[in-house]
């Protein structure tokens, strides 16, 4: 419970300060991971985290949420079977949550009729940073 306190106080820091990255990929593996372990409390927090994600970036609710599970339960396996290597595999883990999301708030935003979301170039520093705090898990 200390970590999502940390998480939400971590969350805003990187809404101030965009040198901070969001920590999306680090959410998506641990998603991932609750989902394999079908670890219902961890992925209530997690999700928690992912919610204060989403308001503090002005995104949709619960649109992260709906694509880590799309991601893991379709994309996810086809990742796992084209990749021998690990450390190739935990890329493209980060390269889905950031570029994949990207693209999913794209298609909601195409749906639903809405002003489409901007992609920063900050997105090639935190896929970097993150590919890191990833490879240390």
């Amino acid at each position: 419970m200390g970590y999502v306190a940390l998480f939400v106080l971590y969350s805003s820091l990187s809404s101030i300060y965009p040198f901070l990255p969001p920590l999306l990929g680090l959410l998506f593996v641990l998603f991932i991971r609750a989902l394999d372990r079908e670890d219902i409390f961890a992925l209530a927090l997690i999700s928690f985290c992912l919610l204060v994600f989403e308001a503090n970036n002005g995104y949709l609710f619960f649109s992260s949420i709906f694509y880590f599970y799309i991601a893991a339960k379709f994309f996810l396996p086809k990742v796992e079977q084209n990749f021998n290597c690990y450390s190739c595999i935990r890329i493209m883990y980060i390269l889905m949550a950031y570029i994949g999301y990207f693209l999913f708030l794209m298609l909601l935003s195409k749906i639903f009729l809405l002003s489409p979301q901007h992609m920063s170039y900050y997105i090639i520093y935190y896929i970097v940073i993150e590919f890191f705090l990833v490879s240390l898990i």
